[in-house]
């Protein structure tokens, strides 16, 4: 368990693999002997998060459903980051590999480039998907305008490990190995990057998975329960925006009484009136305020200082 006051060079000591890792968050090299709290602050990136993720890809340490401290602008570059790192450099980087290992005229050495190619085209189009609905969506929460027609389980349902065609490629090459020093050390060379970056891949979706999903459910309930705040606070308040006709001490009468439980009849006689002109005053009420439930009304006295809630008949 790595934490805040650990020296950063520490965790790379350790874990070689992290170096990756640093490029995605943003965290440039030459941290001398800061610690991660310093390197992460030094460089704008969420420290709790970033341990997360390193605990986590290391071993497997976490339970992220419902953690209110991960930061999701952090997850989120760091995800976008470790796209164009994989899609840009490594398997552009791992083809070229390919290339000069392998003879253009042979048929299996043909066929190895063909799996590579649709291996390729799998991973990027997995990718492309998360940049052009999963990303965007997640920003629609953050800026407070969600989309109604996607959610986070829609891209949990179908998220799957794209592996198949890498599997197979990597068992062509080791059957494939050449019998000259040379291609075979190469080739040999460029099967590790393969298998280096097959492992990338799997912690690349298990953070995913284990907890920018769980960071994203938690803030579609925080943006839902924003939502059902303003639409309240629309109901209360959208009559009175765009009808300056103010209510009458009766109808405010009215409503203390109607918040109160009373029913018509009690009302009639608490204000001596008519039933009749306790419905007129209700009718001018809804009209004036534009709410028609009991409930509304309820909001509006308390907001609006006409009773305590103390008073109100829950």
């Amino acid at each position: 368990m790595y934490e805040s006051d650990d020296k950063m060079i520490s965790l790379i000591r350790d874990n070689y693999d992290l170096l990756q890792m640093l490029g995605s968050f943003g965290i440039s090299l030459g941290f001398g002997d800061k610690t991660v709290q310093e390197t992460c602050q030094d460089n704008g990136v969420d420290t709790y998060t970033f341990l997360a993720v390193v605990n986590f890809t290391i071993n497997g340490y976490g339970d992220y459903e419902g953690d209110e401290q991960l930061s999701v602008p952090t997850l989120m570059h760091y995800l976008e980051a470790s796209h164009a790192y994989y899609l840009d450099f490594q398997l552009p980087f791992i083809r070229r590999e390919l290339t000069e290992c392998l003879n253009p005229d042979d048929s299996l050495g043909q066929l190895i480039m063909r799996f590579y190619d649709e291996y390729a085209h799998e991973i990027r189009r997995h990718m492309m998907y998360e940049q052009k609905t999963l990303f965007p969506y997640v920003q629609s929460l953050l800026d407070g305008k969600p989309s109604a027609e996607y959610s986070i389980e829609t891209f949990s349902r179908h998220h799957k490990e794209a592996d198949k065609k890498l599997r197979e490629l990597k068992l062509l090459i080791i059957k494939y190995l050449p019998s000259d020093g040379l291609h075979n050390n190469m080739l040999t060379a460029t099967l590790h990057d393969i298998y280096d970056n097959e492992e990338w891949l799997r912690q690349h979706s298990m953070v995913e998975d284990h907890i920018f999903v769980p960071a994203i459910r938690r803030l579609e309930q925080l943006t839902k329960q924003s939502d059902v705040t303003r639409n309240i606070s629309d109901m209360v308040f959208k009559g009175a925006g765009q009808n300056s006709e103010a209510l009458s001490e009766r109808e405010k009468d009215v409503i203390v009484a109607l918040v109160q439980g009373m029913a018509n009849k009690e009302i009639a006689d608490h204000l001596c009136i008519s039933i009749n002109t306790v419905i007129t005053h209700r009718r001018n009420i809804a009209r004036k305020l534009q709410i028609h439930s009991p409930a509304g009304l309820t909001i509006y006295a308390i907001i609006n200082g006409l009773v305590d809630i103390s008073s109100v008949k829950l």
